[in-house]
């Protein structure tokens, strides 16, 4: 009988699935082996070390993490922006584990744990859209995110568990006070 190829892949997905039961403290080459049905070596084989896949997971995350935004956006039933947000907070709510590797993670000396540096800016730059130049979009959005990720926090931890209107309605409340406070009603330009 022919050996069992264990792929880049298949190791990538077990890591990402035992992260999302048990977060990333949990992952190891042992435990992830354990889950694959092989020793240790295939890991070693596929990645340089345990950071390596460690990377590979986080990748992996944030591509999960963009899906929500995404499915959240073409759903239509939210302006771009609020449904950014609420993408956030529905992967903190759904994928507890996940959304902590990405957003709740200790960034001093883990450069390579963190999320895309683009993730702030085109998030921000969904605040154009009602007409604000860069400046105001990334002061707007420097608010809101504090905001959600409150929410999304409190979600990941199993604080709360609003119902889904109160969120959106929550978050249109927040936007909404904030430009006005910021900018009194005009559009920042």
């Amino acid at each position: 009988m022919a050996k069992q190829q264990i792929t880049a892949e298949k190791i990538v997905a077990e890591a990402l699935n035992l992260v999302a039961e048990r977060g990333m403290d949990a992952l190891n080459a042992r435990s992830v082996a354990a889950r694959c049905g092989c020793s240790t070596q295939p890991i070693y084989l596929r990645f340089a070390n345990l950071a390596e896949l460690k990377n590979a997971v986080i990748e992996e995350i944030g591509k999960c993490y963009d899906g929500y935004v995404l499915r959240e956006i073409s759903s239509g039933k939210y302006p771009e922006y609020k449904a950014s947000g609420m993408g956030y907070i529905r992967f903190a709510k759904e994928r507890p584990n996940l959304f902590k590797c990405l957003f709740m993670c200790n960034r001093e000396g883990s450069a390579d744990l963190q999320p895309s540096d683009n993730t702030f800016h085109r998030e921000a730059m969904r605040v154009t859209q009602y007409g604000f130049d860069d400046t105001a979009a990334e002061k707007i959005h420097t608010h809101m995110w504090i905001y959600v990720h409150g929410i999304a926090t409190m979600y990941a931890t199993g604080f709360l568990d609003w119902e889904w209107e109160t969120v959106g309605n929550l978050l249109s409340e927040e936007f909404f006070a904030i430009k006005e406070k910021l900018f009194g009603g005009k559009n920042g330009n």
